[in-house]
């Protein structure tokens, strides 16, 4: 799998990560297991978890991972602190804390600062970025869930005060949620940060699962996963699906490939990080990470049907 540096830092990572949002809920640790395994010999090597994975219970199992059968793997561990911890230095520290209790780790490869808040100075927030890296809880750090400006601010600060720099920035990005592209990936590819992607299939809808109904053991079809879904399954997003199928059916290939594959070849873009229930669908991701690059008309034709509304 290609390689890939994290923005201007020396942090490296797979192109394609593995994110735990199911761990621990609908995949347990022995399922878990046979994921990390299949993503690992795959070449993947970017492992990113949070607090709020799994209801809570995903930082266990990757624990239970790291201390047994996958102790010693060549992982670059990620960890997104939890929308409940704030953005206070002592709650953002305490989280961090309890996070590498669970992972049974003192460390972490990357802490992503997760949201933004008017009620706390962000120089506070940044300063337990400042904290964990000194004190060695975490190599690099960045940020998740902000918008453009507040990544800027938040970068050119810690530049300005010679203080730990930031190095990525993760968001939603995907064919059916590009709002990103308009701020928040020219922002960090002037500043040096890698654009980490979260739900680069836009939540299962550009797999082509849910073109014709919603299958009943779908995320779709649970009680939890549904309404976040629904704005997906409709209007734009539905023409969005609808075109990657013709391109997918015209190419010979899955409208996985095509989605994934368009994303990939994003300028900024430093890893797409993918869930997965089962190794069956984490290899045909792997399968389209490693298929060659789409053709110039296809891209273009997606960009058309798939540019975002501005805000």
């Amino acid at each position: 799998m290609e390689i890939r540096q994290v923005g201007r830092s020396g942090l490296r990572v797979s192109r394609l990560g593995l994110g735990t949002s199911t761990w621990g809920r609908e995949v347990d640790e022995l399922d878990a297991s046979d994921l990390l395994r299949a993503f690992r010999d795959g070449g993947g090597t970017l492992l990113q978890t949070s607090p709020d994975d799994g209801a809570g219970a995903a930082e266990s199992v990757v624990g239970a991972l790291l201390a047994g059968a996958h102790a010693g793997a060549d992982l670059v561990l990620a960890s997104r602190s939890s929308a409940a911890a704030g953005r206070s230095r002592r709650g953002l520290l305490r989280g961090l804390d309890a996070s590498l209790a669970r992972l049974g780790t003192g460390a972490v490869d990357l802490w992503l600062l997760h949201g933004w808040s008017d009620d706390v100075p962000v120089d506070e927030a940044l300063s337990a970025a400042d904290a964990a890296v000194s004190s060695g809880r975490a190599a690099y750090v960045g940020l998740s869930g902000t918008t453009g400006w507040q990544a800027a601010r938040a970068a050119t600060l810690q530049e300005a005060l010679h203080r730990t720099p930031l190095v990525a920035a993760e968001a939603e990005w995907s064919l059916v949620a590009r709002r990103a592209e308009q701020e928040l990936v020219p922002a960090s590819t002037s500043l040096g940060l890698g654009v980490l992607a979260g739900a680069p299939l836009g939540r299962g809808v550009l797999t082509g699962k849910y073109r014709h109904g919603i299958p009943s053991d779908s995320r779709a079809a649970s009680s939890g996963s549904g309404p976040e879904l629904e704005s997906l399954l409709h209007g734009r997003a539905r023409s969005v699906t609808d075109a990657v199928a013709t391109a997918a059916d015209g190419l010979g290939t899955t409208p996985l490939a095509v989605s994934l594959g368009w994303l990939l070849a994003r300028p900024g873009l430093s890893a797409g990080v993918v869930g997965a229930r089962t190794p069956a669908q984490l290899r045909t991701s792997l399968a389209a990470e490693a298929a060659p690059e789409l053709p110039p008309a296809i891209v273009s034709a997606l960009d058309d049907v798939s540019a975002a509304p501005r805000a």
